[in-house]
């Protein structure tokens, strides 16, 4: 059976196709007893109204791409449910499109999507730079997540994360713990996240007078749960050993709960851990995992709310063409857990 088209609805509601276009779309000027006519015909016959070539004809596609690292990363999953929810909501078809992280393929995201494909861009980078923002010309609307590369470059949403990574370090230290090991730290200057946490842990120590070393900080090639195991298994060798660890991302601090169960240590009695992004992962490891919980639907509600100012902006819809890139911070809070309860066990001299 051949699919009805609005033809057809038009000869079974008894008016013209035009008219049915405007029921479609929702016009005002249609009567009450035509717009019940129209909708029953479509009902009768099955009618689908075509919403690509809907959003077409408004000049838009109705599509927005979300460009994310790392799908397979639990806390960039649960953004990207986020975001597919709050983009359905408003009537958004979501593309999805993995970088791995690739700076190529981040360029090629941000610059390579054209207004035929997608009406904008949200954009978590890890591997794009400030020069790569620099005198580049957005081609289309777009929302970036993270850390700000390039303030005033686009739209932009994040957790302040210096603030985060100092709660946290903060409430390590309220239980009593010193020799504080970070995996996944960077001692560079932010923008990065990395960059960004490891200020916020050295604010904490700074505050209640510890000092900093240089040696507690143990970068990684990628925030996994084997390199988290990795890094505190280097730290556990080369000594002395830590009370606490605070990994940057919960998954590093799942394979660091890992190493410290291995070597017979006990989490959280000999060694506190906390983590970050409240996956559910650590939710239901043992011990359950401290963790700092960004809003995550926040991130996702801010994101697709920008894009939607900015998409209409583009389409010559919107008086605030003129207004200059946001810079939106959404809540985080600490999530504690097992992971950190109680007191810490006297340390090993040495």
């Amino acid at each position: 059976m051949a699919r009805p088209r609005i033809k057809d609805v038009a000869l079974r509601a008894g008016v013209s196709e035009k008219t049915v276009s405007n029921v479609i779309n929702d016009y005002e000027h249609v009567s009450e007893r035509t717009r019940k006519a129209v909708r029953e015909a479509i009902a009768e016959l099955g009618y689908r109204v075509n919403l690509a070539g809907r959003h077409l004809r408004r000049g838009r596609t109705g599509i927005i791409a979300l460009v994310l690292p790392e799908l397979d990363f639990p806390y960039f999953a649960d953004l990207a449910n986020g975001i597919i929810t709050e983009a359905e909501r408003n009537g958004l078809t979501v593309l999805l499109h993995q970088t791995r992280a690739d700076r190529q393929h981040e360029l090629s995201a941000l610059h390579g999507f054209d207004h035929d494909f997608a009406d904008g861009v949200i954009l978590s980078p890890l591997a794009l730079t400030t020069e790569d923002l620099r005198d580049r010309r957005r081609t289309l609307p777009a929302v970036l997540l993270g850390e700000a590369i390039e303030p005033g470059w686009a739209d932009h949403v994040a957790i302040d994360n210096v603030r985060a990574a100092r709660d946290a370090t903060e409430h390590l230290i309220s239980i009593g713990r010193r020799r504080i090991l970070v995996v996944g730290g960077s001692d560079a200057p932010p923008p990065g996240t990395a960059e960004a946490r490891t200020l916020g842990y050295r604010q904490a120590l700074d505050a209640a007078g510890l000092p900093y070393d240089p040696a507690a900080v143990m970068p990684v090639a990628q925030f996994r749960m084997p390199h988290g195991a990795a890094a505190v298994a280097r730290a556990l060798d080369a000594g002395p050993r830590p009370d606490a660890v605070l990994c940057l991302n919960d998954q590093m601090a799942l394979g660091a709960i890992r190493t410290l169960h291995e070597r017979g240590l006990r989490v959280p009695r000999d060694v506190a851990v906390v983590g970050f992004d409240d996956v559910e992962g650590g939710r239901f490891s043992v011990p359950t995992l401290t963790t700092v919980s960004p809003d995550k639907k926040a991130v996702a509600r801010v994101a697709v709310e920008l894009l939607l100012l900015r998409i209409a902006e583009a389409a010559g819809g919107s008086g605030n063409a003129d207004l200059p890139p946001e810079e939106r911070v959404v809540p985080h809070r600490l999530a504690i857990r097992e992971s950190t309860a109680g007191p810490a066990a006297a340390a090993p001299a040495g």
